[in-house]
């Protein structure tokens, strides 16, 4: 199968200015596969059916989605009107990741008594996924200082982390969130192991965070999701940093199903649990993570079937009993008591208001 360059990036606007390239990582890691989108539904398909997922890809997806809009607008002339019913249509995509609709109205911000609308919404597009790019550059940064100081208490002896989900450069453009303290700790020489959760039901710590951290030359293993408090319990896990999909203010944090599991176990057995985020994944405007945060609930197919590869091809097999009852909560909500810190493009923060202010206090 065609393989990815060792530098590369899961969406880019391609030559031509009208054609957004993705990686398709429904296919991964048996096939590499980059689509094309060149309307607003092609990007709204590619955000609702996980072409495209986590929360500051999902974002700069917007963005590229707007412009898209904003190409094939009737008669070429993206009114502000149309470009905010595109933008609506836009936003009912997916509706657990606050980046989405951040990016949505940064572009309309930008097209709002612009002359020319579709070179203001090219410039945010970009704009966004550069800014995200230098986020998770920063959350590295920032994070290599935890790693740095767990490295320097167990000298000879690799620092353990455990992740959950994709919290890639797959879902984040480049460096990721999650990931991004392991890369900087990786580069900077640090002995790091990655226990990677499996996470049920599409697997994307199986299929993508192991391929990343493959190709990047992380020590990795790949566990089952009920594993982690086994391992915690036994002192083989250092440290949990998990990515997130939208965080209150107050520091709750909705991330994949899951997670609330892990930090569970990791206060059960005094093990830092640390959320990795842009600034851009928080929600300044809710308090009540619980209450507030919509969690999607998808098609009870992708519990029933999984895919995988039989050594010639891929294949979608069944694993429930024909016609078994199914329920597929996509996320849950972490409460913000059971969180360590933030790690943030700004730095490192606790969970609660008005440390989050601290970082960023003109919000």
């Amino acid at each position: 199968m065609p393989q990815a360059p060792v530098k590369q990036r899961p969406i880019w606007l391609d030559t031509d200015g009208k054609t957004v390239k993705i990686i398709d990582q429904r296919q991964l890691p048996h096939q590499f596969v980059i689509e094309d989108l060149r309307t607003l539904d092609n990007a709204i398909r590619a955000i609702k059916d996980m072409y495209v997922r986590g929360a500051p890809l999902i974002g700069a997806t917007a963005g590229y989605g707007m412009l898209l809009a904003a190409l094939n607008a009737p008669e070429g002339n993206p009114t502000g009107a149309y470009l905010r019913r595109e933008g609506q249509r836009l936003k009912a995509a997916r509706p657990t990741a606050v980046n989405l609709a951040w990016a949505v109205d940064q572009t309309l911000a930008a097209a709002e008594g612009a002359d020319d609308k579709i070179a203001a919404v090219r410039t945010a597009a970009d704009a966004i996924a550069e800014q995200e790019v230098e986020n998770c550059r920063r959350i590295g940064e920032h994070g290599l200082t935890l790693m740095q100081a767990i490295s320097q208490k167990k000298p000879g002896h690799p620092v353990n982390v455990l992740t959950h989900c994709n919290a890639g450069w797959l879902a984040c453009v480049e460096h990721g969130t999650a990931t991004a303290p392991i890369y900087a700790a990786h580069d900077a020489g640090i002995d790091v192991h990655v226990w990677v959760d499996e996470t049920r039901p599409l697997n994307q710590g199986a299929r993508l965070t192991a391929w990343e951290l493959n190709r990047h030359g992380v020590n990795h293993t790949l566990i089952t999701d009920n594993a982690g408090g086994h391992l915690m319990q036994h002192g083989q896990v250092d440290i949990v940093i998990v990515g997130t999909d939208r965080t209150t203010c107050t520091g709750d944090v909705a991330n994949k199903i899951g997670t609330y599991l892990k930090a569970l176990a990791a206060r059960d057995n005094q093990i830092p649990f640390y959320v990795a985020l842009p600034s851009s994944t928080i929600d300044w405007q809710i308090t009540d993570g619980l209450a507030e945060i919509p969690i999607e609930q998808r098609d009870p197919d992708e519990v029933r079937w999984i895919p995988g590869h039989t050594g010639k091809t891929t294949a979608q097999v069944l694993i429930s009993p024909q016609n078994c009852p199914a329920a597929n909560y996509a996320f849950d909500v972490t409460p913000a008591r059971l969180v360590t810190g933030l790690i943030t493009e700004r730095g490192i923060c606790k969970a609660t208001l008005e440390d989050i202010k601290r970082l960023f206090p003109e919000k």
